[in-house]
């Protein structure tokens, strides 16, 4: 309950503020992909939803910020799931490309921890599905993870 909370609370600020003349993208994903760590991999699957806020007036070139609550989790027998909250920025590319960089934090049953990566979420045509890539590297006190994932998402 208490993450939850963390999570929702969060949200807010980020939504609070942000100026009131930023155009926002509200957004959720489904995603999978692989998880490693000392020479082991493990399937992730994961969702999220998130919003995003655009911080420019153009199209193509502007800067954007998003926030976002996430669940994912390794297949594997025994995995809890790990909760994570997570800000991006980045620049609108090409028709429709967004590259980014995150950093969050996550948390679960076992250790808390902070993490950083990279992505790239391109729209299809006119509707509001788009697909994305993305490399989280997860810093713990006893084993690093990495993650990389593909999604697919919605837009409205």
């Amino acid at each position: 309950m208490r993450k939850t909370a963390t999570i929702l609370g969060a949200l807010a600020i980020a939504a609070v503020a942000t100026p009131a003349h930023a155009e926002t993208e509200t957004r959720i994903e489904t995603r999978g992909g692989v998880a490693w760590a000392n020479g082991a991999e493990e399937a992730v699957a994961g969702v999220a939803a998130g919003v995003d806020f655009d911080l420019g007036q153009e199209e193509s070139g502007s800067v954007f910020f998003g926030v976002e609550a996430s669940a994912d989790k390794i297949l594997a027998s025994g995995a809890d799931v790990v909760w994570g909250t997570t800000a991006r920025l980045g620049a609108k590319v090409g028709n429709g490309g967004k590259i980014y960089a995150t950093g969050g934090y996550s948390f679960g049953e076992g250790e808390d921890v902070p993490h950083l990566g990279a992505g790239y979420e391109q729209k299809l045509g006119g509707s509001g599905v788009y697909l994305k890539g993305e490399y989280r590297h997860f810093f713990s006190d006893f084993v690093d993870v990495n993650t990389a994932v593909v999604g697919v998402g919605y837009k409205f």
